[in-house]
């Protein structure tokens, strides 16, 4: 049976230390914790939206190395086909090399590695999967040509594209805008933000926020993305409506924008007039890829559910999402549908 989820993008290693103080130059210090996590925007949305239910594929690529062997082995516990996760010798696995002293002050390296290598050939060999996908969806932590690429085959063959544009891209080619059904500006990870940003949230010890205020941390991005697109700051409904109403003239069909502790507003061309969608509240552990975790649930409802509103569906994602702040970790804190609560299937 082919997968009903498509997801085009990326896989990171994320190796993260905890010091109390970062090193100088030339220096070795002593760390008192060290962590390894599965990360990149791609595989995060599609493991949770294999976690509701979905039948999913990832089109991504790993090195031919340890990290690598270790994620597949994560995509397939996670029930995700792995028929074209590629592995290759010319480059790495992705990966973000974090160090964070004990006041929350931080070095980052990240070296993209094979997901830079994901190519139009790539595409090609996966185009039968894409083509019978119900929703495909898209990034920019790979080359941003490819996933534009994906758009277009999944648009020429009537399936439903879903685009996050995370990290922004001032110069965002504006063919995004119009091979994107659903544009949906509100992931933590977006704009000038590493793919791990919100992975130091969990570092920095953000707890006992309530949902709200998580949404705000982590849609923090996508404030600035928003921006980064449209030179429109978004500080509140208005602001988001102003963008949205921009986004929809440069050719989108439908825009998301999320607003931190107020929720969402979506606009569409067919409802011109935006709507908010509020968030819900719940006592945030973790805010780390609470952004990814709505993107993956979004797209399982648009899969299997088409017949609901675009509203319902945001407010049962947002609902899936405040359940993965109540627990630590990125893909460790994404929840199972047996989880949830049944109102939302």
């Amino acid at each position: 049976m082919a997968a009903e989820v498509v997801v085009v993008g990326s896989c990171m290693t994320d190796l993260v230390s905890l010091t109390t103080r970062l090193p100088k130059a030339g220096e070795t210090i002593l760390g008192h914790k060290f962590f390894v996590g599965f990360g990149g925007k791609g595989a995060n949305q599609c493991v949770q939206s294999a976690r509701l239910g979905a039948k999913t594929s990832l089109i991504c690529k790993v090195g031919n190395d340890s990290f690598g062997n270790d994620y597949v082995d994560n995509l397939k516990k996670n029930s995700i086909s792995t028929a074209f996760v590629g592995q290759t010798a010319d480059a790495a696995t992705g990966t973000a090399s974090i160090i964070v002293n004990s006041e929350g002050q931080n070095v980052i390296v990240i070296v993209p590695g094979a997901n830079l290598l994901l190519n139009f050939e790539d595409l090609k060999r996966a185009s039968d999967v894409i083509c019978k996908a119900k929703v495909v969806v898209c990034q920019l932590e790979i080359t941003p040509a490819v996933s534009l690429e994906a758009l277009k085959m999944a648009r020429a063959s009537g399936v439903k594209t879903l685009f996050n544009p995370a990290p922004a891209l001032a110069d965002l080619d504006p063919q995004f805008y119009t091979y994107s059904d659903i544009f949906c500006c509100n992931e933590t990870e977006g704009t000038h933000r590493t793919p791990v940003s919100c992975f130091l949230n969990a570092v920095r010890k953000l707890l006992c926020l309530d949902y709200a205020s998580g949404l705000a941390k982590w849609c923090n991005g996508s404030h600035f993305g928003a921006e980064i697109l449209t030179g429109i700051p978004v500080g509140n409904l208005e602001d988001a409506e102003k963008v949205g109403r921009m986004l929809l003239e440069r050719g989108c069909k439908l825009v998301i924008v999320t607003l931190g502790a107020e929720g969402c507003m979506m606009i569409s061309g067919d409802e011109p007039i935006p709507k908010h969608v509020p968030a819900g509240k719940v006592r945030a552990v973790d805010t780390t890829g609470a952004g990814d975790s709505f993107v993956g649930a979004l797209a399982f409802y648009l899969a299997y559910y088409p017949k609901l509103s675009m509203e319902e569906m945001i407010r049962k994602s947002n609902c899936v999402a405040s359940v993965s702040v109540q627990a630590p970790g990125t893909q460790s804190s994404y929840p199972y549908r047996k989880d949830l609560p049944q109102d939302l299937f």
